[in-house]
């Protein structure tokens, strides 16, 4: 028995020490021309299958590496491979800066693509990763990409018109889907012309869109995120670009402040852009028949501002300082005339500490956003929201595994006043402060990763606390197979100002949840709480057809168990300013991909059902699109590539609408008694039909296409000249109906346009 043991005891004590003869390896890999981080770049340690991919700020980390030396290769579609000795020590963390070269010659050590490897690594539930080169091989209208042009085309995704439109992420309406920049909170990311956003596209260095089930790192949002990360300035050189269209123009400049130092890795770089819109100058001779008034054009414009300055350090650790300024306004010719400004400023910094396995993040941020709207009832809306925002967190990496955990607080005041239709007002004047722990951990086992999380949110002004778990999970079953599945509870305190009826949105105004008690829908019991809250359940297939194709398959179910609205039918001054309701949103979304050097080829279909019970009926939104379909072609050609063409086809059946009943005379009485109702011509009001939203709109498609040709002056110089085309066979997609008028709008027509732009 005592031998038995003494050779128990040492198998363990050999265990445990064969155990720790290993080490980590992390570092980062850069463009060596510019110092712009690598994304998704593949490593392997040759001659095992021990590797990884580097995350959005090309930064990778390795754990649990035999000690040993080993060679390091690195491999990037369009770059040099590179392989580099590596010696790996003892219960220490090695860190290796890599710079690698723009190149189209590629050693075939390894043949993993970093994204399939990716796919096969991360859960990904309903996340999709959209590149700077993916937004520009769309047909962009005026020559120039944009996010907001590209995001439609995304399953799942519905946009519903060129002009004050807005974004629905699977049955979620605007409100309910967080925009981040940096990682601040964007409260109007759109201009009025729906097809520009705020965000310039050649500063984008990721956008990932979370349609649904997304982790406990994010919250305050019930339905969707969108989270869009720009890259630091050109850390080796100036240079810049400058582009001018029939819509706008634009400029970029960046530069070191202080050089990237190659032996070292510090640099001090600053970036600065801006766009300016001239669009209501050049439209009444360039597209005179886009609109009934020749001489007011279409009455957009906009102007974006936005600036970055950034410090890298050697180990990977950054310190980022960046500020904006948004502004929109349309003036339709004394029917409406809306302003709004944003400004904000923010600090991000990333820790990396050179001898311990986690890693700190943190961010501080501050904004202002105050919008205005004339109508021609001369009964102004007003709507402001000034916020900050401050984190911490830190993730952990272990043998297979990482652990995030951090802390959010959020701060904002609200002020909001409307005058509704019977000269009743709606105002709110209020602050409010959120304050939010979170932890996550990503385990592997095997062919399973599991990703459970849990969000706790505190709303301190409305006295609510909500504990909020998630769960994410991916099992691969082969190696061109992978099921998914996430979901979890989620809530948000932030109500908008917009009304789900309309479909025409352009005053986007925001209030924080009610102070007065809310009642469930259709009785006199009061709520529990004051929150907007939904569950998501999402599952899916991820499938690889080969190496050139791709196909994902997600049904999912969105359950809105309680969402606020501005209660814009106020009849009397004791009627609440809020409606409460509840909803649901499932559907099903399909998409493939086929990608090649030469050709990329998109295609997705969603099918889905979005409805809302107000207590008296139960009813489908504005925004429910039943049969959505995207189709989207690149092809790259010529003796040295120089062409590019694109192609983009959409089609959607019609949104829903309140038919019409019949009219009657609205007289407000204004002379009182002596008001004479016989010879008075009183403006006419609206039955509708008792079904809310009982009739459908035509079905909507369009195409758009472009050329682009680019012609290389020097390594650094070079010129796009781009010819689009949107909405090229003119189609006549319906955009409203004036009902008393008896008017059909419909959307903007053919718009052909031509667009340059010269980088150095």
């Amino acid at each position: 028995m005592k031998r038995r043991l003494t050779l128990l005891t040492s198998f363990i004590l050999l265990s445990i020490g064969v155990f720790a003869q290993s080490g980590s390896l992390r570092g980062n890999i850069f463009d060596a021309d510019t110092g712009e981080p690598i994304i998704y770049c593949n490593l392997q340690l040759q001659g095992t299958k021990i590797g990884t991919t580097t995350d959005f700020e090309g930064f990778f980390t390795i754990t649990n590496i035999p000690v040993g030396d080993y060679q390091l290769v690195a491999t990037y579609i369009g770059y040099d491979s590179l392989a580099m000795p590596i010696v790996i020590k003892e219960n220490q963390i090695t860190y290796q800066r890599i710079n690698i070269q723009p190149n189209s010659v590629q050693l075939s050590t390894v043949n993993v693509s970093a994204k399939k490897e990716k796919a096969r690594s991360e859960v990904q539930v309903s996340t999709l990763t959209v590149t700077p080169q993916q937004i520009s091989s769309l047909p962009s209208i005026g020559g120039q990409p944009d996010i907001a042009q590209y995001l439609p085309v995304l399953p799942g995704v519905i946009f519903t018109g060129d002009q004050g439109g807005q974004l629905y992420i699977r049955g979620g309406s605007p409100i309910q889907n967080k925009i981040l920049l940096d990682g601040m909170t964007i409260y109007n990311p759109f201009h009025s012309l729906g097809f520009f956003s705020v965000f310039e596209t050649e500063i984008i260095r990721s956008v990932d869109v979370l349609t649904g089930g997304f982790n406990a790192e994010h919250g305050g949002r019930v339905s969707a995120v969108v989270d869009i990360k720009t890259r630091e300035g050109n850390k080796k050189r100036f240079g810049g670009t400058i582009a001018a269209n029939p819509f706008q123009a634009k400029a970029l400049i960046e530069g070191p402040i202080i050089k990237l130092d190659d032996a070292t890795g510090n640099s001090l770089s600053f970036l600065v852009t801006g766009k300016h819109s001239y669009i209501d100058k050049t439209s009444p001779n360039l597209y005179p028949y886009a609109v009934e008034n020749d001489s007011l054009g279409l009455p957009f414009n906009f102007t974006d501002i936005y600036g970055k300055l950034s410090f890298v350090g050697g180990n990977g650790s950054k310190i980022n300082l960046f500020g904006f300024n948004f502004k929109d306004r349309v003036n339709f010719n004394g029917l409406a005339d809306l302003d709004w400004n944003t400004v904000g400023a923010g600090l991000q910094f990333k820790l990396i500490p050179n001898n311990s396995s986690s890693i700190i993040n943190g961010n501080f941020s501050f904004s202002d956003y105050d919008i205005g709207l004339v109508e021609s009832d001369a009964k102004p809306r007003t709507s402001g929201i000034t916020s900050f925002n401050a984190g911490l967190n830190f993730t952990y990496f272990g043998n297979n595994s990482e652990a995030n955990y951090g802390f959010e607080i959020n701060g904002f005041r609200t002020e909001f006043e409307f005058i509704n239709f019977l000269d009743l007002t709606i105002e709110q004047f209020e602050n409010t402060t959120e304050l939010a722990g979170f932890v996550k951990f990503k385990k592997k086992f095997g062919k399973l990763i599991i990703e459970p999380g849990i969000r706790a949110q505190l709303y301190a002004s409305l006295n609510n606390f909500s504990f909020e778990p998630r769960l994410g999970l991916k099992y691969n079953i082969n190696d061109q197979l992978r099921f998914k599945v996430a979901g979890g509870l989620y809530s948000q305190n932030l109500i908008s100002t917009v009304n789900e009826r309309d479909i025409i949105n352009l005053f986007v105004g925001f209030l924080s949840g009610p102070d007065e008690g809310i009642f469930k829908p259709g009785t006199t019991e009061r709520t529990s709480d004051r929150l907007q809250k939904a569950n998501h359940i999402i599952a899916g297939l991820e499938i690889d057809l080969g190496k050139n194709v791709e196909v994902n398959i997600e049904p999912y179910l969105k359950d809105f168990s309680q969402l606020i609205n501005l209660n814009r039918n106020k009849l009397t001054a004791q009627d609440s300013d809020y409606a409460v309701e509840t909803g649901e949103a499932y559907g099903i979304d399909f998409s493939v991909k086929y990608e090649t050097s030469d050709l990329y080829l998109w295609g997705t279909y969603s099918w889905g059902k979005v409805n809302r019970d107000d207590g008296t009926q139960v009813y489908p939104t504005i925004f429910d699109r039943r049969h959505n379909v995207n189709l989207l072609g690149t092809y790259t050609f010529g003796a040295d590539k120089g062409w590019e063409a694109s192609v983009r086809w959409n089609m959607g059946s019609g949104f829903p609408f309140t038919l019409t009943q019949g009219f009657y005379t609205f007289n407000t009485f204004e002379e009182g008694i002596s008001t004479d109702v016989l010879t008075d011509n009183p403006d006419l009001g609206i039955i509708f039909d008792e079904e809310r939203n009982g009739g459908r709109l035509p079905y909507y498609h369009r195409l758009d296409a472009s050329l682009k040709k680019t012609v290389s002056f020097s390594k650094y110089a070079k010129m796009e000249i781009v010819a689009s085309v949107t909405n090229a066979y003119n189609r006549e997609n319906i955009f409203f109906f004036d009902r008393v008028r008896y008017e059909r709008q419909n959307q903007l027509p053919i718009l052909p346009s031509l667009g340059v732009t010269f980088s150095f």
